[in-house]
């Protein structure tokens, strides 16, 4: 069995700046490890945003570190220094779409500024990358309704398999 690698990126001026604890990152970690029943190890960062910076440690993280998964947090809204999405366009070779969409249209149950919201996912090489926002709250809502394909796509890109507590997040596998 292959060692699964999940990479969690965390894009934040001030929590790289050491201004505030990055709670999004450490929400994302609590969030995988109620999900996953496998043995997982991260690889974690927090860095500004800054377009370049993004791209290279997306890039590092499934070139270099062999991260299965690749899971953002923060900038993806509109605001100017935003980039986390185009970053993610920039190194992905196939986009994936229907995550953002299905990621704003959860949170839109909850409040009607989720259509500001810009986050995608991709594929690079054998790495999903998925942007999520960057509320500790937003990111288990957005998590909980996408996580039940990423083990499939995952499969999809022969990667390692991952299996869930079922009673937690029930993963969806095509019957064969």
């Amino acid at each position: 069995m292959s060692q699964i690698k999940i990479g969690i990126l965390t894009i934040s001026d001030r929590a790289s700046a050491g201004i505030y604890e990055d709670l999004s990152g450490k929400a994302i970690i609590e969030t995988l490890n109620e999900y996953l029943s496998c043995e997982w190890e991260k690889v974690y960062k927090v860095i500004p945003d800054e377009q370049p910076l993004i791209e290279a440690a997306l890039e590092h993280m499934a070139d270099h570190d062999g991260c299965s998964l690749i899971v953002t947090t923060g900038g993806t809204g509109p605001a100017l220094r935003d980039v986390t999405p185009e970053a993610t366009e920039a190194v992905c070779e196939k986009m994936m779409p229907g995550f953002g969409e299905l990621m704003r249209q959860v949170s839109l149950k909850y409040v009607p500024t989720a259509i500001l919201s810009r986050q995608t996912a991709g594929i690079r090489g054998k790495s999903l990358i998925i942007n999520l926002p960057g509320k500790p709250k937003s990111i288990r809502e957005c998590l909980d309704a996408v996580f039940p394909a990423v083990p499939y796509c995952i499969d999809l890109l022969e990667g390692p398999f991952l299996t869930c507590h079922e009673e937690v997040i029930k993963p969806f596998r095509p019957k064969s």
